[in-house]
């Protein structure tokens, strides 16, 4: 089955296309390492990039049935197509925000004593039997509770003080897509002491590499994200089945003479008769700039009938060119060529970019045709 979404193929240069049963396989497997413990999905970022509203109801239809989000408003539109689902909301309690999270039955991630005495208030009155998450920092440094304030809270629930009971204990690993990192040792050993002063009360520490390493990383609950999305996890290629493909249409194929200089700041010369395909996307694409191709060092490629051709000079804002010289068929207006796909991975176009495929994924932009595929 086939859906589209946004501007018509006529009205743009590009389509990208989401293969929605790769999606789903993908979670399948995850959720067979993370055995015995449950599997989520981490959909954030607009399921990085990809349309959260379709990408969570293949999870759904996939097995899955807890969420994870950054935000409400990205909790409120998963809702609107997964009214059954468990959805947590990793950015926390916004002040003021308990109601909202009342509305739509969503569970906030509570990382600071200020949430967490916030979240106490409306668990006594407005937002009664509403279920949250403790986030405990073990070495990230960035949200969730100090060791010493999580021991805090977990004697306050013992003597009955704290409020509300929480339905999740969780953490996040800074390094784990280093194989061997000391800090992912040191992490899971503090999580493992805090996990112990929350009895009784479900836990959750791995992510997409924590998730594929399995054993005691998989707590309770696992929060794979990119891994779902065919990128490389643990600092390798990747280990789940790649789900995006993107396709830009030629616009105009021209012959260029040696010693002329392709695109912005003349940053690569020709050094012999060549012929320059010219594709309808750019950096407003999410097709970084600094995946450029520029006398100094080669850029990303793509693949046309099956063949890679390299960039050549500057990405500009709308438009990439390609050397095509020698192709068999020749390259025409209105062809295609593929920059991801056919081979190249998120991973390698983000390689050149300089940059991880996280940001390859969430930086697609708007102006694609997107194109939706299950089985």
């Amino acid at each position: 089955m086939e859906l589209t979404a946004g501007p018509a193929a006529l009205e743009t240069g590009a389509r990208l296309m989401i293969d929605l049963s790769a999606l789903a396989a993908n979670w399948q497997a995850l959720s067979r390492r993370a055995a015995p413990a449950e599997c989520a999905a981490v959909v954030k970022a607009d399921a990085y990039g990809l349309g959260i509203a379709p990408a969570g109801r293949a999870l759904w239809d996939a097995g899955a049935r807890t969420f994870f989000v950054a935000h409400l408003t990205e909790a409120r539109a998963l809702r609107a197509v997964l009214p059954a689902a468990t959805i947590y909301v990793l950015g926390g309690l916004n002040p003021g925000s308990a109601p909202l999270y009342r509305e739509i039955e969503a569970r906030p991630v509570l990382g600071s004593m200020e949430e967490i005495a916030e979240w106490a208030d409306a668990a006594r009155g407005i937002c009664a039997g509403c279920k949250a998450a403790v986030h405990i920092d073990t070495g990230m440094n960035r949200l969730g509770l100090s060791l010493e304030e999580a021991r805090e809270i977990a004697a306050r629930l013992a003597s009955g003080e704290l409020g509300f009971t929480p339905c999740l204990v969780m953490s996040h690993l800074a390094c784990a897509d280093v194989p061997g990192h000391p800090l992912t040792a040191q992490q899971l050993a503090r999580f493992r002491e805090m996990v112990a002063l929350f009895p009784g009360i479900p836990a959750s520490l791995a992510n997409s590499a924590a998730t594929l390493e399995g054993g005691d990383f998989r707590f309770d609950l696992c929060r794979p994200g990119i891994a779902l999305y065919g990128g490389a996890a643990r600092n390798s290629e990747p280990e789940t089945a790649p789900v995006v493909r993107l396709e830009a249409r030629v616009i105009q194929v021209r012959d260029s003479a040696a010693g002329e200089t392709v695109g912005y700041g003349a940053t690569q010369t020709l050094t012999r008769p060549s012929k320059i395909a010219v594709l309808s996307l750019g950096y407003a694409d999410g097709i970084l700039r600094t995946a450029s191709s520029s006398d100094a060092h080669p850029g990303a490629s793509v693949m046309m009938n099956g063949t890679r051709y390299p960039l050549v000079g500057r990405i500009s804002m709308d438009l990439v060119a390609v050397d095509v010289t020698g192709a068999n068929p020749e390259v025409q207006r209105g062809d295609r060529a593929v920059l991801l796909g056919d081979g190249i991975g998120v991973d390698e176009l983000a390689r050149h970019a300089g940059t991880i495929g996280y940001e390859v994924l969430t930086s697609m932009g708007q102006r694609y045709q997107r194109v939706y595929l299950s089985k």
